[in-house]
């Protein structure tokens, strides 16, 4: 598998905020997100092949009961159903960091990250190469995907939110989706890259939460490490 990088850090966002666990980010996206932290793996991918064996025998390595698949897109990695059997044949405990455009096809998971892309991550005029804009808007939104995700493992719904316009969006999906989500798995992320960013969303997205019974979700390696690849 082309690996972009894999590193042994704690979780920072979602239902397993502080859990140590090892990252495996394939590297590759369907999507141009306009706001995306990891550009080295989604618009200008980059990353070495790794066997199988190798990153088994890294996580092996690890004091770590806990795997992140994440990307880019680790959905579009060959040889991703296969990683996430052999991990859990290790007795790991497997999340996926997906955007949900790409149907799961029965691939081991126990807890599904699904991410659904906003209007507000597509990029604009002059920030990406042509047809990219169009490709992003055509595929960003799966509603049929994030149902069968939904129907088959435990899941959380985490949205990335940069303005109160970001809420009513989030509202209107979740109204058109065929599985009314539990409240608590809703995760609104306040988008940014610095402490200072997050902090300027933190009472929007608050007061939302309380209002909707969804959970706040803080960016915590972030606040601990910054901006920074491998952590």
């Amino acid at each position: 598998m082309r690996i972009s990088e894999i590193f042994y850090s704690i979780q920072g966002e979602g239902e397993l905020t502080g859990v140590p666990s090892v990252f495996v980010r394939t590297t590759g996206c369907n999507l141009r997100c306009r706001w995306c932290d990891t550009k080295y793996a989604s618009w200008d991918p980059s990353g070495e092949e790794m066997a199988l064996s190798e990153i088994l025998a890294y996580v092996k390595a690890r004091a770590a009961n806990h795997v992140v698949l994440t990307g880019g897109e680790p959905m579009v990695a060959k040889g991703v159903s296969e990683l996430a059997q052999a991990l859990k044949d290790q007795n790991q405990h497997v999340t996926i960091e997906t955007a949900a455009t790409v149907s799961p096809d029965g691939i081991v998971c126990d807890l599904a990250s699904l991410s659904p892309k906003l209007s507000n991550s597509t990029p604009g005029s002059g920030e990406i190469e042509s047809g990219w804009i169009e490709q992003h808007e055509a595929r960003r939104l799966r509603l049929d995907v994030i149902d069968a995700w939904m129907a088959q493992y435990n899941y959380q719904l985490k949205f990335v939110v940069a303005s109160q316009t970001d809420l009513k969006e989030i509202d209107d999906l979740l109204g058109m989706l065929k599985i009314t989500p539990v409240p608590h798995k809703v995760l609104l992320m306040p988008e940014g890259v610095t402490t200072e960013s997050l902090k300027e969303r933190d009472a929007m997205l608050v007061e939302h939460c309380k209002q909707r019974g969804f959970r706040y979700c803080r960016r915590l390696h972030v606040d601990l490490f910054g901006n920074t690849p491998g952590t």
